[in-house]
């Protein structure tokens, strides 16, 4: 038997071979090249050829049609039982009805006035079929399906070698099936010339890796199921390989440049006698590794990490101190506005006033009035002001600084490694400080940011009270609505405040159009999100509720009343306080006591340990109630229970990275949306990862700017969309 494909497809004229950066429109055509890339963002082979197989299906495997829910897109390998015809009733015309099974239900096959097509579909006929689920008259139904048959070849052993090979299915939409795309894949690699490879000789010798060239090849077209599994071992080492050549090369450039020493004296001890509170240990010895580091005459690349709460902005102002004593800048990047002006309240409030005098700070955001922002651009370019924090102003070309020594990134996720660069290039070679309230798995901070040192503040100042979280499962108790806003009443009469949590501003607006959400996969029809401009109305009409202060706040919001409704809400002006995410981050009010996440299945579970951190954070204990509308045994409901069951930020990451994505780990994007690992995991594959960053850093070590290793200068362009030939000049 052979694998037949029908269809368009590639054309390569003349016979000859191309590269891995050959434009993949030169192999397959235009056409096809069109459909690549409005589906997957393709353009070049190398592309198409990292599209892997999601599984390997053999001739003998029947898939369960049993299980597969209406309104999924399938694709199942099943055999034909019956074929039939049968006139239109309402018009004229015939439908063709063909019924597949795999052994554990039937599914038909339905065509409109295709008779033609009984030559093919007939009885004993096994294939692979592919196309939305559907329900007729209570049937399983596919109208209009792609599919390929499997055809007999009357040789023995042929039969035989047919029935072993394994069938790779891709991942594929409603316009690329995934024999499209394995057709596709088979013209190019039959042109394919591996110039190079990426992973050194001595290094595939010493992990047993097989070639570029034998592990592409037998990835997408095994003879037997070794054959794929070494390809993918292989292909998933030199994925970590990379990376990690990548970060190390960063790290060696970090370390091949000098940049101002900046040591802390009189004002940093100052700073540190004047805190009306005790530092924890773990607060003292993150300074002391700043200190160290902007001590030496290469610029310091730490991460902070540590619990919301944890003390995390006391310790930057302490850097931004020895920074303004040696007469340097601070730029302080935020993701948002909401948050850039909490920080900049806050840090004058950590400060004090005779420091915050000393540091002059400035605020620079896109909504700063025209007279206002000039003043802020004056005070940084002229080095007036020590302490300059902003939102992605901040990397505008119009904004200059006369000393910036040290650059501090807050909520790293939320920007890339482009955009940290951009504000670094407006100083010579500052030092960089992240921070980042979402806990971050060894194996995580390890890919993610292996080019930082990481610090992490695990204790967390005395004071804080406890947080209590519930799940309220609408799907097994509707009625527990009522009760919810029960409670906010009785803290609200207690004198307490309380957080609404939505995730949309609107019906048909998130609160951030750019991050895809969370949805329960496990729905064919997701339902509709609660927003802010619902639940507003709707609380003021609560009975219990009706002598409260109920205030919105979100995003689309402008900044001045944005700000007004912060400051009315920190002074207790306001009682409820109903949001989106803007919240998640840097809001510290005391007084808040619980918190309220609706459609909390539609968070991720770090977002999720963040927004809860907003509460409980003075004298009176923290509840917070997770409201999901998802069933029991989902995963969308496992993700809300799993919050709702440990404070442990760090257990939570690296649950929360199991279920969602990595995150685009070397290019700009790395808010977990979609990954560029194709076959690394970060969270499962820790000792490939320590293996390809001992042997990255032996690389890089003989070779900083990987001069003869062009193979892995050439992949590791590719993650970073750049061209490979501009990123060996500038490396």
């Amino acid at each position: 038997m052979v694998f037949r494909f029908s269809g368009g497809g590639g054309r390569y004229r003349g016979g000859v071979s191309v590269t891995l950066d050959t434009p993949l429109r030169t192999v397959v055509g235009d056409r096809s090249q069109k459909a690549f890339h409005k589906a997957f963002g393709y353009t070049t082979v190398a592309d198409l050829l990292g599209h892997y197989p999601r599984r390997y299906a053999t001739r003998g495997e029947l898939t369960s049609i049993a299980d597969i829910p209406p309104g999924e897109h399938a694709t199942l390998v099943a055999e034909i039982v019956s074929v039939s015809t049968r006139s239109m009733r309402q018009k004229r015309g015939s439908v063709l009805e063909v019924a597949i099974t795999d052994g554990t239900g039937l599914v038909t096959l339905t065509f409109f006035n295709q008779a033609w097509r009984q030559k093919d579909l007939r009885e004993g006929a096994r294939g692979i079929f592919a196309g939305k689920v559907g329900l007729y008259r209570g049937t399983r139904q596919l109208a209009h399906p792609d599919y390929e048959l499997f055809v007999e070849d009357p040789s023995e052993q042929a039969q035989e070698e047919w029935a072993k090979k394994p069938i790779p299915l891709y991942p594929s939409t409603s316009t690329l099936a995934s024999w499209q795309i394995a057709k596709a894949i088979g013209v190019v690699l039959d042109v394919l010339e591996v110039d190079g490879e990426p992973v050194p000789e001595s290094i595939r010798e010493a992990e047993d890796l097989a070639g570029l060239a034998w592990s592409l090849e037998h990835i997408h077209r095994p003879t037997e199921q070794q054959d794929w599994q070494r390809a993918r071992d292989s292909l998933r080492f030199q994925e970590a390989l990379v990376l990690q050549s990548a970060l190390a090369v960063r790290r060696a450039e970090q370390q091949s440049v000098e940049s101002v020493i900046r040591k802390p004296g009189a004002d940093t001890n100052a700073f540190l006698a004047s805190l009306p509170f005790e530092l924890t240990a773990d607060q003292t010895t993150v300074i002391n590794e700043i200190h160290d580091d902007m001590g030496s005459s290469h610029p310091m690349t730490r991460l902070i990490q540590g619990e919301v709460g944890s003390g995390k902005t006391v310790v930057a102002a302490c850097a931004m101190v020895t920074v303004a004593q040696t007469g340097g800048q601070t730029a302080l990047l935020a993701p948002t506005e909401v948050l850039a002006n909490q920080h900049f309240r806050s840090l004058v409030k950590t400060l004090g006033p005779d420091m915050t005098a000393r540091l002059n700070p400035v605020l620079l955001t896109g909504a700063l009035p025209a007279a206002a922002k000039k003043k802020a651009l004056l005070a940084a370019a002229s080095g007036s002001s020590h302490l300059i924090i902003g939102t992605h102003a901040l990397l505008s070309d119009s904004v200059s600084f006369a000393d910036l020594g040290l650059v501090v990134i807050d909520e790293q996720h939320r920007f890339g490694v482009d955009q940290r660069e951009t504000l670094r290039q407006k100083g010579q070679h500052p030092h960089l400080l992240v921070l980042t309230a979402t806990p971050i798995p060894r194996t995580v901070a390890m890919t993610v940011f292996g080019d930082l040192d990481v610090s992490t503040i695990a204790t967390m100042p005395s004071g804080r009270s406890p947080i209590t979280s519930h799940v309220v499962a609408l799907a097994d108790h509707p009625s527990w609505m009522t009760r919810v806003w029960q409670r906010v009443a009785e803290e609200v009469a207690n004198g307490r405040q309380a957080f609404v949590v939505a995730p949309a501003i609107s019906p048909s607006v998130r609160e951030d159009e750019h991050e895809e959400e969370v949805a329960s996969l496990e729905e064919p029809e997701p339902r509709a999100l609660a927003s802010v401009e619902e639940v507003l109305p709707m609380l003021q009409g609560v009975p219990e509720l009706q002598s409260a202060r109920i205030q919105a706040l979100h995003g689309r919001m402008p900044t001045e009343q944005k700000d007004d409704v912060m400051a009315q809400f920190a002074a207790a002006e306001c009682d409820v306080l109903v949001a989106t995410t803007v919240i998640e981050v840097g809001i510290d009010v005391p007084n808040a006591s619980i918190m309220v996440i609706l459609d909390a299945d539609r968070f991720g579970m770090s977002q999720l340990h963040q927004l809860r951190g907003r509460v409980g954070r003075g004298e009176h204990p923290g509840t917070c109630l997770l409201v999901t509308g998802a069933e029991q045994g989902t995963l969308a409901r496992e993700r809300v229970e799993s919050v709702a069951g440990t404070l442990d930020g760090f257990e939570l990451a690296a649950k929360d990275v199991e279920l969602r994505s990595e995150g685009d780990v070397l290019g700009v994007r790395q808010s977990g949306v979609r990954s560029r690992l194709k076959l690394l995991r970060v969270t499962r594959d820790g000792d490939i990862i320590d293996a390809a960053r001992g042997y990255a850093e032996a690389i890089v070590a003989t070779d900083p700017t990987l001069s003869s290793h062009r193979a892995l200068v050439f992949e590791i362009a590719r993650h970073l969309d750049q061209d490979s030939e501009d990123y060996l000049e500038k490396t």
